[in-house]
């Protein structure tokens, strides 16, 4: 593990930043959910429009993916997690963040669903979690959601937006765009107007709302790093005895121009966390 934290700590000091230009935004957008909820009513949501789906406790036990009111290890890191995510967020005034990852079997979507159930409980904030791997689209499996339509439909204009979404019922202030099937030439796709456009659209419903983006990894294919121009800042997951300390870095410099607000280590041997 110290030589994945070396190369975390030596990418550090190599990389530098640059501010990303936010995609223009259209002039106005209908709202394909309800009014949007102020800071002060965010709590509360009726998902009239947002098709609702029940997920099963069992199917999401084996899925790793944590019960935001659970006192477990694994939960208290992902608050802690939502919490410096959201500090560095609102410190720059960001609210698209995408998930990064050298290669595959990092935990990068199970990081990205936790995170958004993490970020949902914030009664501040609402979260949308969008599954842009179309190299290999998990979320929806991963949640026990058997979508009608999903991000595919919505990018490629199959399908409209609001036909799209999703709220798994027990995670307040979340809406999930699942992907429902693979794309042939997804880089193409995600570096395109279609893709631009949706951005656009999905970051100017609410100004409160996080938007967390579940990508290919970084170095499987080029979707990642085509799309890494439209989103504000990026989220890095990395694995103890998987990533290989020359993939991370070669990963944060392909990356160099994207802003990265920190580092997940899963299964990481001497972290009571799980991190």
């Amino acid at each position: 593990m110290d030589r994945v934290r070396k190369a975390l700590d030596l990418a550090r000091m190599e990389r530098t930043h640059s501010v990303v230009k936010p995609v223009p935004e259209p002039a106005a957008a209908a709202d394909v959910e309800e009014e949007p909820p102020s800071k002060a009513t965010v709590a509360s949501i009726l998902y009239t429009r947002t098709k609702v789906f029940t997920p099963q406790p069992g199917h999401l036990e084996r899925n790793r993916i944590m019960n935001p009111a659970s006192s477990d290890p694994a939960a208290a890191a992902y608050r802690m997690l939502r919490t410096q995510v959201l500090q560095r967020l609102d410190a720059h005034g960001w609210r698209s963040l995408a998930i990064f990852s050298p290669g595959t079997d990092d935990g990068k979507t199970t990081t990205a669903i936790n995170l958004a159930v993490s970020l949902a409980s914030d009664r501040l904030h609402t979260v949308l979690l969008v599954d842009f791997d179309f190299r290999r689209p998990t979320l929806a499996d991963r949640l026990g959601l058997t979508a009608e339509f999903g991000s595919d439909d919505a990018i490629t204009g199959r399908a409209p937006l609001e036909e799209c979404l999703y709220h798994p019922e027990g995670f307040d202030r979340l809406v999930v765009l699942p992907a429902r099937s693979t794309l042939g030439n997804s880089s193409e796709i995600l570096a395109g107007p279609q893709s631009r456009q949706l951005v656009a659209e999905l970051r100017a419903r609410y100004p409160e709302r996080v938007i967390i983006y579940d990508l290919p990894p970084v170095l499987y294919a080029d979707d990642a790093l085509s799309f890494a121009p439209l989103v504000e800042c990026g989220l890095m997951v990395a694995s103890e005895g998987r990533t290989r300390r020359n993939d991370l870095v070669r990963t944060l410099e392909l990356l160099s121009k994207t802003p990265i607000v920190g580092t997940v280590l899963n299964r990481a041997s001497d972290a009571p966390t799980g991190y």
